[in-house]
């Protein structure tokens, strides 16, 4: 066993959502000695975190059980030799995303996805994106203006998201500036922000974030990213309360991941505690095929006999459409639970 460190990761923070996120745990030898796991584990996560870095915010490492290397959220999180396992069938371009223009990706009717930034809080191991280059999608004020002027210049769009990486690891400023402008688009009717910030770092709803995310007139849906119940604790529960009191829609996407949330139970419970929480369940994806990720995929068969389970034991308005993204398709498809 790897020798246990100080604990201070388990008590309340002080530091700033920036302080958190700059102290993630990228180190596999300090990820497994804070968690109090076997040395075997070591060489894989060491390895396989060269082509994929790792990346734990300690905000999410104190949701995850001590010895257990099985914990459902280390799972999502820790790097393991099976990621560089070649697989057929999975690639780097999974979703067919890396041939649009710079900042920008514009797949569906009516709506257009805005790539505000490159890195994340948390580097989950499934990622569709964990090839993505975001390197070559770095804009600058003037290039975003550009990117701004084609979508006013385009009346079929009315909803704009912010994606990433992730981003809410953008400053309030650079987002505040970023939404007004989308805003002063007359045609533009809602502002859709894609984030797992949130889950991992819940100081990230500061008082300043509240402030832009409420001051335009768009109407303003945020979709987190949450796969397990255990990852929503108290601290999530406040900031998502702040982020209701102001108005905004919360919704949710999963991804069926092996090992991660494959029981009908797990999932049960998800769309439960998540609507305890304010959140309303929205998507459950099927896994994309990305290079590195085969490890948690799981059969349609059997992710058809999940969702079967849980459509026998939620009320319609917690179940979630259980999807899948299809290179080249004008929407996400509905796989269907009767196949």
């Amino acid at each position: 066993m790897i020798p246990r460190t100080e604990a201070s990761w388990q008590r309340e923070s002080t530091l700033s959502w920036q302080q958190q996120l700059q102290q993630a745990i990228t180190q596999a030898d300090e990820l497994l000695a804070a968690l109090e796991l076997p040395l075997s584990l070591l060489a894989g996560a060491r390895t396989a975190s060269h082509p994929f870095a790792l990346k734990v915010p300690r905000a999410f490492l104190s949701r995850m059980q001590k010895g257990n290397p099985n914990d459902p959220l280390l799972r999502q999180v820790l790097p393991i030799k099976e990621e560089l396992i070649s697989t057929d069938g999975y690639n780097t371009n999974p979703v067919g995303e890396q041939h649009h223009s710079p900042g920008i990706i514009q797949k569906y009717h009516g709506r257009v996805l805005l790539m505000v930034n490159g890195h994340c809080a948390v580097n989950c191991r499934y990622c569709f994106r964990r090839h993505f280059p975001y390197a070559d999608n770095r804009l600058s004020r003037q290039q975003w203006l550009g990117v701004l002027k084609a979508i006013e210049s385009d009346a079929s769009i009315t909803e704009v998201i912010l994606s990433g990486g992730d981003p809410l690891a953008s400053s309030d400023r650079q987002l505040a500036w970023l939404v007004q402008q989308i805003a002063n688009i007359t045609h533009i009717q809602r502002l859709r922000i894609h984030t797992r910030l949130p889950v991992v770092i819940p100081d990230r709803i500061t008082q300043s974030c509240l402030e832009w995310l409420s001051a335009s007139r768009l109407q303003v849906v945020m979709v987190l990213h949450i796969n397990h119940p255990q990852e929503i604790d108290k601290s999530l529960k406040i900031s998502l309360s702040k982020l209701k009191q102001r108005g905004i829609t919360l919704l949710n996407q999963a991804v069926l991941l092996k090992g991660v949330n494959d029981s009908t139970a797990s999932l049960e419970a998800l769309s439960i505690d998540l609507f305890s929480a304010g959140v309303l369940p929205y998507y459950l994806h099927l896994l994309d095929p990305v290079s590195g990720a085969a490890h948690f995929d799981l059969p349609k068969e059997k992710c058809l006999a999940l969702y079967r389970g849980i459509q026998e034991r939620l009320p319609g308005y917690l179940l979630p459409k259980l999807v899948q993204e299809l290179k080249g398709e004008p929407s996400k498809t509905l796989v269907s639970a009767h196949l």
